[in-house]
């Protein structure tokens, strides 16, 4: 294959003023533009017979000449339209709005068969126009049809079409994919089409196939748009491979039900990328597979498909994927992640390779492993099947999808411009990929494979902005590729961009090689004699290289050494770039040529350098070209005027020492000429240190050297030269030897007194300008003492080399020298006088600031110390220390220090700095003042304003106008003192942060400095408790935020009109403590109601948004009220006794039980210990006696007062007065008064401890609910983590139908084969029972004779049902028929139209529980039967967390009041690890068991846990299996439920549990298969022997070891001997129950709170089932259509009647289908799960089906005290469910209606898939026995029905009989 062009369509922002077909945008490529903004390109196709490329636009389709000219364009719009008119308007008037519409291409197909072009677009509902290839003539457009309406999707890429060809035989066929845009019911999404030869007939699109049921194609059920409401599939690409059609897909994951939908609370939609395959000659679709695809890279998910294509592999990527090279292979294009977000911030794609072969294997495991059973589909028949590569499904298949993703290989990721597009080829085994990006690059990438990568070797930036397109494509010689944008194509030569042999060999592009003589990157085709040695070169290593000897022009010949040269016999020229040319020698490899002459070498200029480089090229004299160069250098010596710098050059330069130059030629510098080559050579100055020279100081300069030239004769000496200030001072200088030169005694002076010192440069010459080099650029510092040394200080700290000195009598800065004063009067560094006096401060910053400190003040002067350590402790600041700061300290000159913490009485002071000591002459004091800022608290508040700010200072009184101001706003004035202002904030206009706040008294401007910050408002989210009492003053506990911004918040109620308010304590800056406010109303009128304030919230400042709370449910109860202790307010009491305070309303009615009032009884001073009730405290009185004051707390109020009389029994006066009596007496009674005070005080203790009982008992039932729930949490997870649509063990249709139609009836006839032969006879039966007359007339005559009894009605309504079984649409027209008879009847006879359906007392009824039966087995099974599963397992589970009564069946934990055990049994939770009966040595299973569990119960949980996926009839039964408990590898026990072991007391024998064996924690069991045959007593001696000697104390032998195993376990009382059996409870029907033994009734009631408790557990489980039958769309599972069916018949039944009361309507349906059908299945799972129910779950369930049975009624049910506990159990909860029930209703009613069509058609499938359920003729057989009983009953009825007479059923029933006597 040759090679590629490139063509690239770009998106243009401007356009043209004329609109112009096509026009060149660039040299490198041919473009074609759109022909207005408006009509951007959609689509692309090729022709690959003669590379006319074809181009889909909006209003148009093009026909373009491969070189992108226009030969024809064909106008397809716009015109007028509706998108909402269907079918469209060409068709049939429109009553919608016609707009004028654009039409958008959709589809661009090539039908090469009939050559013609398929053009869809996106007007009239997408219809599609056929255009004659070669000049786009219209030869057909059909419209008329639905099928010829694709899709009304208006975006380009939402339609994909395949056309699939079958050979020359069978014409071709379109596959055809679309998006539906939320129409499923008018698209299908996926269908296949026939394309007719005529392109006019009426049959082009129709589907390949049709029938009642079946199609070719699928559509979007209407119900996944109620989950996902925006639901589409997204065709990106499609293709055909072998037997099969391919689309790539991106659809919304259906995933967890309603809240994934991207509708529902903001959550964004989850898509996820698919492959959907189909057989090319599948009709049905029944082959139809969805397989997820995706890639990963880095740990980065790529999951949102953008672009598809297939290609084969080529031998490169074949051998690193391991697959043959003309195998196909899927390149696709990923972004990251799994959200489409409209504005996609990501950028990341990932580009990946799939190969067909492993997506293909992957559908083909997935199929097998359905057909073996191990998906939903379970047939023995299938499981044989094995599936080869081309399996198309069968007929019973439903579309399937594989469920794990398919991973591609990803090859290459991109991060910052998103991939949109991919093509790819083979080239020369080379995979490449061609990649369009979001910003309009084309990504060029060779394709190796996982192991060598993938190279980009190649982006072109073809536009600025605009995307690339999806559609790509190649030129017929796959030479070009065109690419598309919305606006314009364009193409590009492969090669041609690179211009170097580097360049074009290093980019990785196969198509790409250097042609060598032609200097130019090409394909190799198209290099002139490129098959010749070394002419093109493919490889970087092929370039020519060139080495040039000598590469300077020093010589005049030179030699090229050539590499990888092709052979040049046409001869060469050496080319020096635009200078000279001339011929050059070849010899070999070798080329030699002649410099250029000298007048034509370039001339080097100082400033360039000392060189210049040139490029030296070769040209081919056979094509003129240039085919190799290198670089030259020209250099030049002589530009050197320093010896360094010449001998540091990269040349062979020398330096002539005595002659001062630089030359390339050593001969002419010889070495008596002082010639060098070496920079150490050089003459040179050396470092100095710093040389200083004081103005106007005769002063000689010396200066190191090295190499200093001897002057020779006739040269002239040395000399200095400085230039100071511009100005060159020349200064003769002596050389002392060649390493020491000195300039002569000299004086110098510069300018001005603004420097301090001056930098001079410095330069040695000799012989007038020939410079000694000076490398270390020595300088000469000028200096001057008094230049800018004003003060002592600053001359001091001059450099102390400077030799400056302050001279005292003159005060200034001199040198020592030039001061006239002895030295006693200088001061000097590091003198004896060295330290100035007079320090001096002259700006101080700032001036002001807060009292706390921590402010950095800067003073800056004179003399202020040269030593931080003089000034470290000597700053006060206003009289407080301010701490200085080493980094900020200038020596004399400045000081920076930190303030310390000022005292509230200081103000304002001056600066005061010592140096060193504090005397007077080392002292500074400021003349300004530092102020203590006044400062604002709070200096902060909310944006709302209403904060009181206090601004303190001084003198704030003063003036008579105050205005004080934060930014522009004003913030009003209250009130001032001396020292402070307060005034009011205002809300913020500049929202958040600071703003500054000034103060004007009269025209003074106080302050500047002060900032006020504005916050966000304070919040309030919640406050608890939500009640108080009438009087308020509780607590009440406050959250929000912001809280503590606030200085003074108010909790405020406002109640007609009047409001009160209570204060709050801010505890942090989110919490705060208020004490509600009373409810603003006169208690004298008290009510005993709660009541509601009318507003209730907070005044925080001036923040409005809380000022009154809308979402508040805040509540006032009635204030408790006291009775007076007695009617004369005294009580006289005795020391000890409680006093009892009574009243009303002590404990408030709170939500949830919590409203407590805090009590606090006063006696006298003395609290006492309080018991509260609603009505009465309880005060345990303190030990005192007296009379005193009884005071409730809080509430003040006084009951009254207690007298507490003395102790003694009786007083001493009457001891006196009754002595006469005698002394007996008196005993006597005092003994009494002794007894009866003990008795009072121990029924006061009972009552105490009762008290308490009840509180440990109420936080015991809180803590158990809890507990269980947690726990039943855990354990259903675990048991429902294994239940996926498999683990459920539903039974199959026909003995699910068999357990609801013939309930308990094993083996009924109607599965059985018939065993008289009375075929003849009962086929004519068959057809009577077919004819609607006979059947009606037939049930109808039944129904009349009175011996026909109940059980006779529904076995009748089943058989019949049974034999209908296969004509559904016959059975449901009979069925509506007899239903209508009944309402006709129920109403004639005056009953209430409520009762109808309510029992079943007749044939229809029982008919319609059976009709349902039949039609609802596929809802069970997809939707309903996992919540009821669940409710069961759960109810199960949570029995047998707790005991259970194995005799009684009653259990701790029930939702059945009759089946709680009401006593407290006291167990324990143990682990056994149990064997597994199967296997021993697979791991033991842990099971978990009560301590007080019965054997049996043991092993029912042993095999319900190894067993725990297996239906329970196929379980080995407990009956059958002993247990044993193994200890140690010999001593096996097998334990019973009884056994000589047993404890019997009186009549009473209790069974054995785990407890009576003492079985331990985590004790290895194992269940064996019960022996029949007795121990083997040699085997088992060691047995009995452990045995015997362990357990002897529990174990009693009665004979051989085998009594161990005893066989039989005596559970039910023992008639003979009279012994009665029991477990945990006795039972309560025998009478000798002793009241102790259950508890008395009167306490057992307690234990109803463990209802609660279950109920409270098992509640999720009761909802999800609800909420499954209540709804109309459950996770994705359509309504059955016999529902709306049945719903539709009985309201139209109830319009023909005039019954337009809706409770009579509610309650029609509620009895026709929730209590016809799901109480039925709710009592009874067992009829659609394979599993075993006890009583406890029995009872249970029972409690479930009453409540939804109470849900579905309309009547009200007033409850009390004596209502069934059930009803109590589920009150709160049934109002909600009805409101369920009632939605569902509505919900149904509002649903379109159902077509007996569709009805029919549904019910024609229903039939067929279960034609062969049951035996019809035993059926027949069966129902002709009531023939039979009422044979002249039925002919009777037959003779006298017109109908029957016309038909002759009468006669033709005698027949029946005559036969069925003869045969039988």
């Amino acid at each position: 294959r040759t090679s590629l062009y490139l063509v690239v369509f770009i998106k243009q922002t401007k356009y043209p003023q004329q609109p112009s077909a096509a026009s060149r945008v660039h040299e490198k490529y041919s473009t074609f533009r759109v022909e207005y903004p408006e009509w951007t390109f959609n689509h692309l196709a090729v022709d690959h017979r003669n590379g006319n490329v074809y181009l889909g636009a909006v209003n148009r389709i093009y026909k373009l000449s491969p070189g992108l000219d226009v030969q024809v364009s064909h106008q397809t719009g716009p015109d007028e339209d509706n998108r909402n008119c269907y079918p469209p308007r060409i068709v049939q008037p429109c009553s919608e709005p016609l707009t004028l519409t654009n039409n958008v291409n959709k589809m661009l197909l090539m039908d090469y068969r009939e050559n013609r072009l398929l053009a869809c677009g996106s007007l009239y509902q997408g219809i599609c126009k056929l255009l004659r290839l070669d000049d786009l003539f219209k030869l057909g457009e059909p419209f008329h049809k639905k099928e010829h309406y694709l899709s009304g999707v208006n975006e380009s890429g939402s339609v994909f079409g395949v056309i699939v060809s079958y050979g020359d035989a069978s014409p071709d066929k379109l596959f055809v994919a679309t998006a539906v845009d939320g129409r499923p019911e008018y698209f299908p999404t996926i269908s296949s089409r026939k394309l007719t030869r005529n392109s006019e007939e009426d049959g082009m699109f129709a589907y390949v196939f049709h029938d009642e049921f079946v199609a070719s194609m699928i559509k979007i059920p209407s119900d996944t748009f109620t989950v996902v409401p925006d639901f589409d599939i997204y065709y990106i690409y499609g293709f055909s491979s072998g037997n099969f059609v391919y689309f790539l897909t991106l659809q919304p994951e259906m995933g967890g039900g309603p809240t994934t939908g991207s509708s529902s609370a903001g959550r964004e939609q989850v898509y996820t990328s698919k492959l959907v395959r189909l057989c090319k000659d599948d009709t049905a679709f029944n082959s139809y597979v969805e397989v997820p695809l995706g890639c990963v890279k880095g740990g980065v998910e790529y999951r949102l498909l953008q672009a598809a294509y297939l290609s084969k592999a080529g031998t490169i990527l074949a051998r690193s994927l391991g697959i043959g090279p003309d195998d196909d292979i899927l390149y696709a294009v990923f972004s990251k992640g799994q959200k489409r977000r409209p504005k996609e911030s990501s950028q990341e794609s990932a580009l990946c390779v799939f190969t067909l072969k492993e997506i293909n294997e992957r559908i083909k495991d997935r199929l097998q492993s359905c057909y073996k059973g191990e998906g939903t589909l379970d047939l023995a028949w299938l499981k044989l099947l094995t599936i080869d590569d081309n399996f198309c499904g069968l007929d019973m298949n439903a579309p399937l999808g594989v469920s794990e993703m398919v991973r591609g290989i990803p090859l290459f990721s991109e991060s910052n411009d998103k991939m949109t597009s991919v093509i790819a080829y083979v080239y020369k085994n080379h995979s490449l990929a061609f990649v369009g990006t979001k910003g309009g690059r084309l990504k060029k990438i060779r394709v190796d494979g996982p192991t060598y990568g993938a190279l980009q070797y190649e982006t072109i930036q073809v536009v600025d902005n605009g995307a690339i397109l999806r559609d790509m494509a190649f030129s017929s010689d796959q030479h070009f590729l065109y690419v598309m944008s919305e606006s314009q194509v364009s193409h590009l030569e492969a090669c041609e961009q690179y211009l170097s042999c580097k360049d074009c060999l290093g980019s990785g592009d196969p198509h790409c090689g250097w042609c060598v003589l032609h200097s130019m990157c090409t394909r190799k085709e198209k290099c002139e004699r490129s098959s010749e040695p070394r002419r093109f070169a493919s490889d970087i290593k092929q370039c020519v290289r060139l080495s040039v000897h000598p590469n300077n022009i020093s010589v005049s010949q030179y030699m090229l050494e050539a590499h990888n040269v092709p052979e040049l016999s046409a001869g060469v020229n050496c080319t020096f770039e635009d200078l000279a040319e001339m011929d050059g020698l070849v010899e070999g490899n070798r080329i030699t040529c002649s410099s250029p002459a000298e007048k034509e070498v370039p001339r080097i200029v100082v400033d360039q350098g000392d060189h210049q480089i040139v490029q030296l090229y070769l040209k081919s004299k056979e094509t003129g070209l240039a085919f190799a160069n290198t670089s030259f250098v020209f250099y030049n010596c002589s530009v050197h005027k320093s010896c360094l710098s010449c001998v540091g050059s990269p040349y062979q330069c020398h330096w002539c020492k005595y002659r001062h130059t630089c030359t390339h030629d050593p001969s002419s510098c010889s070495f008596q000429e002082g010639r060098v080559k070496q920079p150490e050579e050089c003459p040179q100055l050396l470092p100095a240190d710093r040389i200083l020279v004081p103005v106007n100081v005769v002063k000689p300069i010396t200066l190191r050297a090295k190499n200093l030239p001897q002057p020779q004769s006739g040269q002239r000496g040395y000399e200095c030269v400085l230039t100071i200030q511009g100005v060159e001072q020349r200064v003769p200088a002596l050389r002392f030897n060649s390493s020491s030169v000195q300039c002569q005694n000299t004086s110098y002076l510069y300018d001005g007194m603004e420097m301090s010192s001056l930098p001079v440069d410095l330069t040695v010459i000799w012989n007038g300008d020939f410079s000694i080099d000076n490398p270390a650029q020595n300088k000469v510092h000028l200096y001057k003492c008094d230049a800018r040394r004003e003060s002592c200080g600053l001359c001091l700290k001059a450099d102390p080399l400077f030799g400056c000195v302050w001279c005292k009598g003159e005060n200034r800065c001199s040198l020592k020298q030039h001061c006239p004063h002895p030295q006693s009067m200088w001061l000097e560094h590091n003198g004896i006088n060295s330290k100035c006096t007079h320090p001096r401060i002259t700006k101080i910053t700032p001036l002001r600031g807060p009292r706390e400190g921590g402010t950095l003040v800067t003073i800056r002067g004179e003399n202020l110390g040269l030593e931080f350590s003089e000034i470290k402790d000597h700053v006060k600041v206003a009289d407080v220390e301010c701490t200085p700061i080493p980094e900020g300290y200038i020596p004399a000159e400045q000081i920076v220090c930190e303030m310390g913490k000022a005292e509230k009485s200081q103000f304002a002071g001056n600066i005061q700095v010592c140096v060193g000591e504090c005397r007077p002459e080392f002292m500074a004091k400021s003349s300004k003042y530092y102020y203590f800022v006044v400062s604002t608290s709070p200096n902060r508040g909310p944006v709302s304003g209403g904060t009181i700010v206090n601004i303190t200072g001084s003198n704030l009184d003063a003036g008579s106008n105050v205005s004080i101001m934060f930014k522009d706003q004003q913030c009003t004035y209250q009130r001032r003192g001396g020292q402070w202002i307060t005034c009011s904030s205002h809300a913020s206009m500049q929202g958040y942060g600071n703003v500054s706040v000034s103060v004007f008294v009269d025209k003074a401007h106080i302050h500047k400095d002060l900032k006020f910050e504005y916050v966000e408002d304070p919040t309030i989210t919640k406050f608890e408790p939500e009640w108080s009492i009438f009087s308020g003053n509780t607590p009440v506990t406050v959250t929000g935020t912001n809280l503590d911004i606030i200085q003074t918040p108010l909790i405020r109620a406002k109640y007609k009109n009047l409001e009160t308010v209570n204060i709050c304590q801010v505890l942090s800056p989110t919490t705060m403590q208020c004490m509600a406010p009373e409810l603003p109303y006169s208690l004298s009128r008290q009510k005993e109601v709660p009541e509601r304030p009318d507003e209730f919230g907070f005044i925080l400042d001036n923040v409005q948004s809380v000022l009154a709370l809308n979402n508040t449910n805040f509540i006032y109860y009635p204030n408790p009220v006291f009775e007076l202790l007695s009617v004369s307010g005294v009580q006289e009491l005795k020391p000890g006794s409680p006093i009892i305070l009574k009243g009303r309303n002590f404990l408030p009615p709170a939500p949830g039980g919590n409203g407590k009032l805090n009590y606090t009884v006063l006696i006298g001073d003395k609290p006492c210990t309080l018991t509260v009730s609603d009505t009465q405290l309880l005060c345990e009185s303190p030990n005192l006696t007296g009379r005193h004051k009884v005071l409730v707390s809080g509430i003040e109020f006084s009951p009254g007062v207690v007298h507490i009389t003395s102790d003694s029994p009786l007083s001493s006066t009457a001891v006196i007065s009754i002595a006469g009596a005698g002394g007996l007496l008196i005993f006597f009674i005092v003994i009494v008064l002794i007894a009866y005070k003990r008795k009072s005080r121990e029924s006061d203790l009972t009552l105490k401890r009762l008290q308490m009982q009840m509180d440990n008992l109420e936080s015991r039932v809180a803590l158990e609910c809890k507990e269980a729930f947690a726990e039943l949490q855990t354990d259903i997870h675990e048991l429902t983590s294994d239940l996926d649509g498999a683990g459920i063990p539903f039974l199959d249709y026909r003995t699910y139908t068999m357990r609801v139609l013939f309930p308990g009836i094993e083996e009924h006839p109607v599965l059985r084969d018939l065993e008289e032969q009375v075929e003849k006879g009962l086929k004519l039966f068959g057809q009577l029972i077919n004819n609607k007359v006979f059947l009606l007339s037939f049930i109808r005559t039944l129904e009349s004779q009175r011996g026909f009894s109940m059980r006779d009605r529904g076995n009748v309504a089943s058989l019949i049902m049974t034999v209908l079984q296969s004509k559904l649409e016959y059975a449901t027209d009979v069925l509506k028929h007899l239903l209508s008879d009944l309402i006709d009847k129920n109403l004639e006879s005056k009953n209430h139209p409520k009762l109808l359906l309510r029992r079943t007392e007749s044939v229809a009824e029982k008919m319609l529980t059976n009709w349902f039966t039949f039609l609802l087995y596929k809802f069970l099974k997809e939707c309903a039967g996992e919540p009821l599963f669940s409710l069961f397992c759960a109810i199960k589970q949570q029995m047998e967390k707790g005991p259970i009564d194995s005799i009684t069946g009653e259990a701790r934990y029930s939702l059945s009041e009759d089946k709680l055990i009401r006593q407290q049994i006291d167990y324990k939770t143990l682990v056994v690890n149990c064997m597994h009966p199967d296997n021993e040595k697979t791991p033991e299973v842990q099971v978990k068991v009560l301590n007080c569990d019965t054997i049996s119960q043991v092993k029912e949980k042993i095999l319900d846990a190894i067993y725990k996926n297996v239906p329970s009839s196929h379980r080995p039964k407990a009956s059958d299996m002993d247990l044993e408990w193994r200890q140690g590898r010999v001593v096996r026990v097998i334990l019973q439920d009884e056994d000589v072991t047993t404890k019997i007391e009186g009549d009473w024998k209790r069974l054995n549990m785990l407890t009576h064996y003492q079985v331990p924690d985590n004790a290895v069991v194992a269940l064996v298969p019960k022996q029949v045959t007795t121990y083997n007593s040699v085997n088992n001696s060691t047995v009995s022997r452990t045995s015997a000697s362990k357990y002897e104390n529990m174990i009693k032998y009665t004979g051989s070891p085998d009594s161990l195993r005893s066989r039989t376990p005596m559970i039910t009382p023992d008639q003979e001997s009279g012994v009665k059996v029991w477990h945990l409870v006795k039972n309560h029907e025998h009478g000798d129950q002793k009241e102790g033994d259950r508890g008395s009734k009167m306490v057992s009631e307690i234990y109803l709170t463990r209802l609660l408790a279950t109920k409270g557990t098992l509640q999720k489980f009761v909802d999800d089932l609800f909420e499954t039958i209540f709804s109309t769309a459950h996770r994705g599972s359509a309504l059955p259509l016999a529902i709306k069916y049945m719903f539709d018949f009985l309201d139209e039944q109830a319009d023909k009647h005039n019954i337009h009361d809706p409770h009579v309507r509610h309650t029609w349906k509620s009895n026709c289908l929730p209590l016809r059908f799901w109480v039925n299945v709710i009592k009874n799972p067992q009829f659609v799960f394979d599993i075993h129910k006890s009583s406890i779950t029995d009872a249970c369930l029972s409690v479930v089906a009453q409540t939804f049975m109470d849900s579905c009624s309309t009547s009200e049910h007033r409850l009390g005290k004596d209502s069934p506990s059930n009803k109590l159990l589920y009150a709160k909860d049934i109002p909600s469910y009805k409101s369920w029930v009632e939605r569902y209703y509505s919900d149904i009613s509002k649903m379109p209606a159902i077509s007996d069509q569709d009805m029919n058609a549904y019910l024609a499938e229903q039939s067929r898939m279960h034609m062969n359920e049951f035996n019809t003729m035993s059926s027949l057989s069966e129902i002709y026995s009531y023939v039979g009983k009422y044979t002249e009953e039925i002919v009777s009825a037959l003779e006298q029905d017109d109908g029957a007479r016309k038909q002759r059923l009468a006669y033709k029933l005698e027949q029946v009989v005559a036969f069925m006597s003869l045969e039988s």
